[in-house]
């Protein structure tokens, strides 16, 4: 995977909570609780459970998540 966001930050999922469309994903970044708000679809689409190990890539004003396949 490469990615032009220089702001890469190996984290954990610990919490997701779900709504209608937007999941809001709980990160444990060595440490540091990150919030990343996803929609249901890609929550999904990634596979993400609690545990799962995660990039979140910080780009401007938007974070996104990155699983490698």
């Amino acid at each position: 995977m490469k990615l032009s966001a220089r702001n890469k930050i190996p984290a954990r999922v610990t919490a997701i909570t779900a709504g209608e469309a937007t999941a809001n994903v709980e990160l444990d970044a060595d440490g540091v609780r990150l919030v990343a708000s996803i929609t249901v679809e890609a929550a999904e689409d990634l596979g993400l459970h609690v545990g799962s190990e995660v990039l979140a890539v910080v780009k401007s004003s938007d974070v996104i998540l990155a699983v490698t396949d």
